[in-house]
């Protein structure tokens, strides 16, 4: 018979040491860790999504207001407005703007959207404004996480199926649990070498449907943007499948061409005056062909972002003007002059931000329906997001709630 083992004082040292060690290596591990630098709070109570306003009020007052400089407009998702300033993003009551749950980091954030039920917040880390987090819109959970390469200043768009993030230098497209379907432009250390068509181009502008992902790009050594399509759903993410790409023809030198509009295979483009071209709208198909001009009466300033689709048509704000497209073929149907920003829509109405006032807009016409007045001591820009019977405004970077 085999005599019974023992334990030497040799034995427990060395588990001890052993047990030290492991310890001491996971101390590290966390202090490191971005855990550590993270405070989530959730809510769990049901939250209920306001009804949808019949009609339009003659006055609105304020309900409450919230800093929110991370966010291009207000974020409003069922019952809940999101708010995201400095290091934390926060959802509040809609009524009351009271805390209901919130999600901080250790570092300032870089941008916050909503899309697909969530809030989007993106951090940085040493690799740019890459590590992002969605989180349920209703309790504050965290849902999908990714961490990817990214500029130090991004912007987020929301094409509905994805979510575009782009800087000057890099773009990606994210589907709902945050996957990336494409990268474009930027690579640090690729794996694959030579599988972005081009090198070294700024990223003006960019915008998507589920069938082309369009991007405005100035290049070195040519005189005008590059207008680019792609395959939002390549095969592979890393190597880009473009449809088309070509210098802008009659752009004006020096910039200030965006993407409007992407609706299907169709790209809207403005184009500002220049070699005796006036601004205008031109309409590319999936080649990358023309199939579209619509002239302009004015010029859009340098605070003009994507047109938002209501009922059939595009309502675009110019940086100083609110122009209607027809969805079908982009066409011009009607000018609101001198709004703020972007607007919204509430009980069959478009309501855009004037001076003094929200304009009351008949979304077919243009025609005007009245004004409500509002008092904001200054003049904007402004971008109005309707919850129910709630109208949330961004005024630079500040929330402020109406009722």
């Amino acid at each position: 018979m085999l005599p019974p083992e023992r334990r030497t004082r040799t034995d427990l040292l060395v588990a001890m040491a052993l047990v030290a060690t492991v310890l001491v290596a996971a101390s590290v591990v966390w202090l490191r860790s971005d855990a550590r630098g993270t405070t989530s709070i959730t809510w769990d109570d049901p939250v209920t999504a306001p009804p949808t306003a019949n009609t339009v009020p003659p006055d609105l007052s304020e309900l409450w207001r919230s800093p929110s400089a991370a966010t291009a407009r207000a974020l409003a998702v069922g019952g809940t407005a999101a708010t995201a300033d400095g290091t934390t993003v926060v959802g509040r009551d809609l009524l009351t703007g009271e805390s209901r749950w919130s999600y901080e980091r250790d570092r300032p954030l870089c941008a916050a959207t909503a899309a697909w039920g969530t809030i989007v917040s993106v951090y940085p880390d040493r690799r740019g404004c890459g590590q992002v987090t969605a989180l349920a819109a209703d309790s504050g959970a965290r849902a999908a996480q990714r961490t990817s390469n990214a500029d130090d200043a991004v912007r987020l768009l929301n094409a509905g199926a994805h979510v575009i993030s782009f800087g000057d230098t890099r773009l990606e497209m994210w589907r709902s649990d945050l996957v990336r379907t494409v990268e474009y432009g930027r690579v640090d250390a690729p794996v694959n070498p030579g599988s972005q068509p081009r090198t070294g181009c700024n990223l003006r502008s960019a915008g998507a449907s589920g069938e082309v992902l369009a991007v405005l790009e100035q290049c070195p050594g040519e005189p005008t943007e590059r207008l680019t399509l792609l395959d939002p759903t390549p095969e592979d993410s890393q190597k880009p499948e473009e449809f088309a790409s070509s210098v802008l023809p009659e752009a004006a030198p020096g910039g200030g061409s965006r993407i409007v509009a992407v609706v299907e295979e169709r790209v809207a483009v403005y184009l500002p005056p220049g070699n005796g071209a006036a601004p205008r709208i031109d309409v590319f198909d999936s080649s990358g062909d023309i199939v579209q001009r619509h002239v302009l009466e004015h010029t859009a300033g340098p605070d003009a972002g994507p047109a938002k689709e209501h009922d059939g048509m595009l309502v675009w704000w110019t940086g100083a003007d609110t122009i209607a497209l027809a969805a079908s073929d982009f066409a011009p149907r009607w000018v609101v002059e001198d709004t703020l920003g972007t607007g919204d829509a509430m009980a069959g109405t478009l309501l855009l931000p004037v001076e003094g006032a929200l304009a009351v807009v008949d979304p077919s016409t243009g025609d005007s329906r009245g004004r409500i007045s509002v008092e904001r001591g200054g003049r904007g820009p402004v971008s109005v997001t309707v919850a129910g019977d709630v109208v949330l405004e961004q005024r630079g970077s500040e929330i402020v709630a109406l009722r």
